[in-house]
């Protein structure tokens, strides 16, 4: 696991060594640079020593004839079997790394190399004989990469946003409809960024620099080719694979544990490591105070995360925090680049954090839900439509004000725990304010967290005009349409394979992990189960509440019964309580009238509302101000050179 960067000719070689010294944290063990005799290319790397810790791995690996060479960030789980058709085909080895396999892998294949790769990867290979430069992603856009072009036409790449600044990128202002779909979502579609003039290399795509243009080809399109099975057969089926899969991913010459948040993914990921290994699993998990956690839906992680481990023998470590947030959140925004405001990324970055003295590789159940469609708003279009047959005045009548009564009722919840209630509320009353919406448009409301007319209504009148046809769910439109399915559930988990999974949540993921020197591993998006849940009906998917139906009757036997049964909770952190309490002081200024007018993006009035709705419990808007914040936050580190 690494970092990479490099630009295209004329080489600026000490803004490399700049590139390469702003991501040293996502290779503390060996770092190296790369330009060919004519200066056509440099390329630099940062290297996580995985597997093969000898100087063999070290990046940029150059070919035998001197003919290539390729920077790599990432893991290639296959790359043993594609050592072996290799050296069948005559190529030699001089290391073990799977970096080598992308040497000889292209010698051999050219760019058909990419859709044989089973891994997490973002790659530049630079190709003398040809005279191209290569730029590859993989499937799911586990691994970021960062482009773009400067004033002299050259092409500069990265896998952080701040090696591109510190080799020379500059910007004073941001486009407004990135302002606007972040606040929709929490993120930004992509292949934008908040950056003007900087984009990601879709997931699943390879792109070829030549003549001073950047070409971007697809590879992998998933097809849903659902084929008769029933449960029991296909949860054996899948066990099979589950086992291969994680033996595959168990393989490093480093440490390797878990994150384990007592849910059922990392729970079976444990569960396998163990039966797989025949090792005890080493588990990390975190945990808040429980006073502080009062107001989310639950702070459980912990008693469930000690369950698992106790049931499987597993070496647990649990990291009990209570972190000064006021100073940790510039840390973690500067990290994550892009602004993105899931607090979840906070409570990675705390477990990565404190893991690394024991462990260089963690498994994470990231991708699992929207593999196995395990979110509850996954779930919501089918209620949605149960809801939608009965009469709107039953709904208005009956409904609504059972719905209305939730916030009243928490308050009396038993052990002053008022949390679920509140989550209960935000769940029902989300699902039937998108009751009517046609099936497409329901689900971007079910994403967002705005309408674009409730977003208009935030803005300054300059921006409201610049903004007054934007459409934040664009792009969910566009891959709910051209989805390869019949069936709804699999337009929407083809949807977030493209937009919720690679932008939020494998992006926070990738950076927190690697602002720790922790390379973090993603078992449920290996090729084979991906491939494998591509054939697997829908009723095996999802079914009435139960979610993710043929992993749980995969994994029954290895996993305690509490966990298969434990309702979803997200892995999140106190932020209700924070935003009320530590940050309050921060909220009030950075949102404060002063600093809204002078960034010119918002009504300041519009915005004291929201806060006070919020603070007043008058509405939840926790998620909201989160996003505000995390905004302004991001503007004075990125724009102004705020220390963090």
């Amino acid at each position: 696991m690494c970092g990479i960067c490099g630009m295209t000719s004329p080489v600026d070689a000490p803004a490399l060594e700049r590139m390469l010294a702003a991501i040293v944290h996502r290779g503390p063990d060996d770092g190296g640079t790369y330009v060919p005799a004519d200066g056509a290319v440099g390329l630099g790397s940062r290297r996580l020593s995985i597997i093969d810790l000898s100087s063999a791995g070290h990046m940029p690996m150059i070919s035998p004839d001197g003919q290539g060479a390729v920077a790599y960030n990432g893991e290639i789980y296959n790359y043993v079997s594609l050592r072996e058709q290799l050296r069948a085909a005559g190529h030699e080895f001089h290391s073990q790394t799977d970096t080598e396999v992308l040497i000889h892998g292209y010698e051999e294949w050219g760019t058909d190399l990419f859709a044989r790769l089973n891994g997490i990867f973002a790659l530049a290979l630079w190709d003398n004989a040809r005279h191209r430069l290569l730029l590859a992603r993989d499937r799911f856009g586990v691994k970021p990469l960062y482009h773009t072009t400067d004033e002299q036409g050259r092409l500069w790449f990265a896998s952080e946003v701040k090696s591109l600044v510190s080799g020379g990128y500059r910007f004073k202002s941001v486009d407004p409809v990135a302002i606007h779909k972040y606040l929709a979502f929490l993120w930004v579609p992509g292949p934008a960024t908040m950056f003007p003039g900087v984009e990601k290399l879709a997931p699943g795509h390879w792109a070829e620099w030549r003549d001073g243009r950047l070409e971007s080809h697809r590879y992998w399109w998933p097809e849903f080719t659902p084929r008769p099975m029933d449960e029991a057969n296909a949860a054996a089926e899948l066990r099979t694979i589950l086992e291969s899969t994680v033996s595959r991913q168990l393989i490093a010459d480093v440490p390797v544990g878990v994150f384990l948040s007592g849910g059922l993914d990392s729970t079976a990921l444990a569960a396998l490591a163990t039966r797989v290994s025949g090792r005890p699993a080493v588990c990390f998990t975190i945990g808040f105070r429980g006073e502080d956690s009062v107001l989310e839906q639950s702070s459980a992680d912990a008693r469930y995360a000690r369950l698992a481990a106790e049931y499987l023998g597993a070496e647990f470590h649990n990291i009990e925090v209570a972190p000064d947030i006021v100073d940790l959140l510039p840390k973690v925004i500067w990290h994550l680049d892009e602004p993105i405001a899931d607090p979840a990324a906070i409570a990675t970055y705390l477990i990565c954090e404190a893991a690394r003295s024991n462990v260089t590789v963690l498994l994470s159940g990231q991708g699992a839900d929207e593999v196995f469609a395990g979110y509850r708003v996954q779930a919501m279009s089918d209620w949605a439509d149960r809801f939608g047959h009965l009469p709107k005045a039953v709904r208005k009548a009956v409904v609504a004000p059972l719905v209305d009564a939730l916030p009243a009722m928490s308050k009396l919840a038993p052990g002053g725990y008022p949390g679920f209630l509140l989550a209960v509320h935000r769940y029902l009353s989300k699902m039937l304010a998108g009751v009517d919406l046609p099936r497409d448009e329901r689900y971007v409301f079910y994403r967002s967290y705005y309408t674009d007319d409730q977003l208009r209504g935030l803005y300054a009148p300059g921006l409201k005009e610049a903004l007054a046809s934007a459409e934040a769910g664009s792009e969910h439109l566009q891959y709910l349409k051209e989805a390869p399915a019949q069936d709804f559930l699999n337009r929407i988990l083809y949807t977030d394979w493209y937009t919720f999974l690679p932008e939020l949540n494998l992006a926070y993921c990738d950076k927190m992990s690697m602002a720790a020197s922790i390379e973090a591993r993603v078992p449920f998006l290996d090729n084979e189960i991906v491939d494998f849940m591509l054939t697997v009906p829908r009723q095996l998917k999802l079914r009435g509440r139960t979610s993710k139906l043929v992993l749980r009757e995969a994994v029954k036997d290895i996993v305690p019964a509490e966990v298969i049964k434990r309702r979803k909770a997200g892995f999140g952190v106190p932020l209700r309580t924070w935003l009320r309490r530590d940050l309050r002081e921060m909220v009030d200024d950075l949102l404060g009238e002063e600093r809204i007018k002078a960034r010119g993006y918002f009504d300041p009035a519009a915005i004291r509302a929201l806060v006070l709705a919020d603070r007043e419990g008058r509405a939840d808007n926790t998620y909201r101000i989160w996003a505000l914040l995390t905004l302004e936050l991001w503007h004075q580190i990125f724009l102004e050179g705020r220390p963090h």
